[in-house]
């Protein structure tokens, strides 16, 4: 099994530490608690995926919780996708067929906690990787609260919407512009404006279009959100830089359109090329 790299191993300092491509490890809030943190270690074998859970001592113990980070994991790196039939679909296309076979049973990583990635989303507008990914630490390391598990590489969580509201100024090194977005996006999940779990009253489309209500989340960004933090798997984004070099390379001519429903593990391909 193989999850695509970007997104995944986009680490920064303490909130996340991912060391190659065959681990990673992360941090996840307790859902609808007051408290409970888990340290959460992935690795992939030959075997499949082996996932070792630290709770804080606060946090339930229950069986059905661990069942529930189970979920929130495989959600996160997309163990329940069927591959070999979207491998089969993408490989129709004579121009994905190769790149299908070179990477077969690519995954589209999830998130383990969806406001995280939409924070990441908007730092990383127009900015480089390693750019946005120090800007991250910062706020990590500024409002993130203390990681309960001790823990030599890992010691805080990724800050909530009230701690990126209360945040100075001078912590976000970027735009005065993106700053703003930045916290228009936090008040706007703080006060259930913008509810990021998907439901059947809360579809993706919906929380998108809100997505696109606030000023300075375009198109690419909401689109990305949905991919990555949503779990939107018929995403593609036709103005991404990287998409754009990837399909010009092409010597036959590339039709999007034919990747349907699964263009997010296409672009994931072009990413990859």
């Amino acid at each position: 099994m193989r999850v695509s790299p970007y997104g995944y191993v986009a680490a920064n300092p303490s909130a996340r530490k991912n060391t190659d491509r065959d681990t990673g490890r992360d941090t996840v809030r307790d859902t609808g608690r007051d408290t409970g943190q888990a340290l959460v270690d992935i690795g992939f074998g030959a075997d499949g995926v082996v996932l070792t859970v630290t709770l804080s001592e606060d946090t339930e113990h229950s069986p059905s919780h661990i069942t529930e980070i189970q979920d929130r994991v495989r959600k996160w790196l997309d163990l329940d996708a069927d591959a070999v039939a979207i491998d089969a679909h993408l490989s129709r296309d004579p121009s994905l067929a190769p790149r299908v076979q070179a990477i077969a049973g690519l995954r589209v990583p999830g998130t383990a906690d969806p406001f995280e990635t939409a924070i990441r989303a908007i730092i990383g507008q127009q900015v480089s990787v390693a750019g946005a990914r120090t800007v991250a630490g910062r706020l990590v390391l500024a409002l993130g609260a203390p990681l309960q598990i001790p823990d030599p590489e890992i010691t805080r969580l990724f800050p909530g919407p009230a701690e990126i509201l209360a945040a100075p100024d001078d912590l976000f090194a970027m735009p005065e512009a993106r700053r703003l977005t930045i916290r228009r996006f936090a008040e706007a999940v703080l006060h259930a404006a913008v509810d990021l779990e998907v439901r059947s009253d809360n579809p993706v489309a919906e929380i998108c279009a809100r997505l696109l209500a606030i000023k300075g989340i375009g198109p690419w960004t909401a689109s990305y959100i949905a991919m990555r933090a949503l779990g939107d798997r018929d995403v593609f984004l036709p103005t991404d830089l990287g998409v754009i070099r990837s399909m010009e390379r092409q010597v036959a001519p590339i039709d999007p359109e034919r990747w349907r429903p699964y263009r997010s593990y296409a672009l994931h391909h072009l990413w990859l090329a």
